[in-house]
């Protein structure tokens, strides 16, 4: 399963320069896209699920801004795929995590 990582940047949209509020309803239409996993950073969304799924939701991800408001829109999607073992946010950590303690 892929594990993707998502910036949305609304630009050019009415009122404050804060996109917070732009992040809270992507985040809220995450929450309601059923077959995913995902998790909020400072910079970022990082998602894990089905290809065709994640596609789907990025694009909503995408025009979401734009029904809010904005102008213009920058998204930027990094998808990390493997075919030889799963991969998942979580297992990802946890071998960086690994790599740590053996020093």
């Amino acid at each position: 399963m892929p594990v993707a990582q998502i910036t949305v940047v609304p630009l050019g949209g009415p009122g404050s320069p804060s996109i917070s509020s732009y992040v809270a309803e992507l985040q809220r239409l995450l929450g309601e896209t059923p077959g995913i996993k995902f998790q909020l950073t400072p910079m970022a969304t990082v998602v894990e699920g089905d290809l065709d799924t994640l596609f789907r939701v990025f694009r909503q991800m995408h025009e979401l801004p734009f029904k809010k408001g904005a102008l213009r829109v920058i998204t930027t999607i990094s998808i990390d795929d493997r075919k030889d073992k799963e991969l998942t946010m979580e297992g990802k950590l946890e071998s960086v995590r690994k790599k740590l303690q053996e020093g």
